[in-house]
C-alpha cells in the first residue's frame, strides 16, 4: 500500500465534497489531526473507520485501500453493451452501460453472461397486429420463474419484470432488431437475437 497515493486521494474526495478537514473529522468521531495525517501519507484509518469513511466520501472501501479510482472505458453511449445483475441474496435486477461495480447486499456482482436457450427456455415469438406477444413454456412456481425479460435495441432498453404464479408470457411493442434477454431464477440469462428484416 502507497500511503502518498491514498492519502493523496483522500484529500481529493474530501476537497470534491466541500468539507474541511474538521468537518470530516467530526462526521467520523475523530480529530482532524487524525485526518491530516491521513491526507499527508502518515497514517491510514483503521478497519472501523475505513466503511465510514467511503460512505461519506461516496467511493467503496476498494477504491480507498488501492488509493485510485477506477475509470470504465468511454462506451456507455452503446445500448447495446448493457449488462445486466441478479442479486443472489434479494433478487433485485440492475442494468448498467458499460462496466461498473455494482453492489448488493454486501456483495459485488458479476454481469450475467447470456446464453443459448435449451428446450425448457425456448422462448417463442408471435406477432399480434402491432404487437410482439412473447411467452415461454417454463413454470412460474415460486421456487423456479422467469425473473425478468428485456428488449434491447439500437437506442433503448424495455424491461418488464415478471413474477411466480402470473402467465409466463408479455407484450412489447412490435420491433424488428434487437435481442431479448431473459432469466430464470435457477438457470441464469438467455438471450434470442432478432433478426432484421430484409426489405424487397
Amino acid at each position: 500500500m502507497d500511503l502518498s497515493k491514498n492519502g493523496e486521494l483522500l484529500y481529493n474526495l474530501r476537497k470534491e465534497k466541500g468539507m474541511t478537514q474538521k468537518e470530516l473529522a467530526q462526521k467520523l468521531g475523530v480529530v482532524p489531526k487524525t485526518v491530516s495525517k491521513w491526507e499527508t501519507g502518515k497514517g491510514f484509518p483503521d478497519v472501523s473507520t475505513l466503511s465510514a469513511l467511503a460512505d461519506i466520501l461516496g467511493v467503496n472501501e476498494r477504491s480507498l485501500l488501492s488509493g485510485r479510482l477506477i475509470k470504465n472505458k468511454t462506451e456507455s453511449g452503446n445500448v447495446r453493451l448493457t449488462k445486466f445483475y441478479v442479486c443472489p441474496c434479494c433478487g433485485s435486477t440492475m442494468q448498467t452501460l458499460g462496466n461498473s461495480q455494482i453492489v448488493c447486499c454486501g456483495k459485488l456482482l458479476e454481469p450475467l453472461k447470456a446464453k443459448v436457450a435449451d428446450e425448457a427456455h425456448q422462448l417463442v415469438i408471435t406477432e399480434v397486429d402491432d404487437e410482439l406477444y412473447l411467452q415461454w413454456p417454463h413454470e412460474m412456481s415460486k421456487e423456479h420463474y422467469l425473473t425478468f425479460t428485456a428488449y434491447v435495441g439500437f437506442d433503448r432498453i424495455l424491461t418488464l419484470r415478471l413474477y411466480p404464479e402470473q402467465d409466463c408470457a408479455v407484450r412489447l411493442p412490435k420491433v424488428y432488431s434487437g435481442k431479448i434477454v431473459y432469466h430464470c431464477n435457477q438457470h441464469g440469462l438467455f438471450e434470442y437475437k432478432i433478426q432484421p428484416r430484409r426489405t424487397k
